[in-house]
């Protein structure tokens, strides 16, 4: 099986980069991690990165003068790492169509809220605010659109009374470092895969399961 040659992109600390870094040290897991990259000299995950010894690059987008040049800055690193596919975890950049179109069906990334419920920021406050029963996480192919791709996979979590924005969040994260790794397997290996702008899964799982919140 030819694994897929994947970069991780990063602004932070990288939890979620740690977690696929993981995953992809499994003998059968069909990707492996070539390159992380960071808008950011300072990102706490690079670190993390070089000390489980992969490439860790800082693109300071502060140094270019238009976010179209930072991009072909980022793209023409990743080519010359012969990078064929890309997970966002916490890449704290809007990015121009011609860089989404240029990735289209090849670029992934985790968003911390049930999509298409509270796309952008502050979803666990929002959740909140909207007293929603359930939250969770989605991992999705980048599209222009913010937040608005198809979606690859979903974790649900009930949310409780007395509930604040960091209990959620820190609930919420434990699932997105078990969704993002299955979700990026599935589509190195093909069992979910984009057709005419949707996700097609090539295998069944039980229809009968529910989360019932409360309960």
């Amino acid at each position: 099986m030819s694994r897929r040659r994947i970069a991780i992109l990063i602004s932070g600390r990288g939890s979620n980069m740690v977690s696929l870094i993981e995953a992809a040290r499994a003998p059968d897991f069909p990707g492996e991690i070539f390159l992380v990259l960071s808008n950011r000299p300072d990102a706490g995950g690079l670190d993390l990165a070089r000390e489980a010894g992969l490439p860790a690059l800082a693109i300071d987008h502060k140094a270019y003068s238009t976010r179209e040049s930072f991009e072909q800055a980022l793209d023409a690193t990743l080519t010359e790492h012969g990078i064929e596919f890309i997970c966002l975890a916490g890449f704290m950049r809007v990015l121009t169509n011609w860089f989404v179109e240029r990735w289209a069906g090849r670029m992934l990334n985790i968003h911390p809220s049930l999509l298409p419920l509270f796309r952008g920021t502050q979803t666990h406050r929002r959740a909140l605010d909207e007293g929603v029963l359930v939250h969770g996480c989605t991992v999705h192919f980048v599209v222009p659109e913010l937040d608005a791709g198809p979606i690859v996979a979903q974790a649900v979590v009930p949310v409780v009374p007395g509930d604040t924005e960091e209990s959620l969040a820190a609930r919420i994260l434990v699932q997105e470092h078990k969704l993002y790794p299955q979700a990026l397997r599935m589509v190195c290996d093909g069992s979910a895969r984009l057709e005419n702008g949707r996700v097609a899964f090539s295998q069944s799982w039980d229809a009968g399961g529910a989360l019932h919140s409360p309960g």
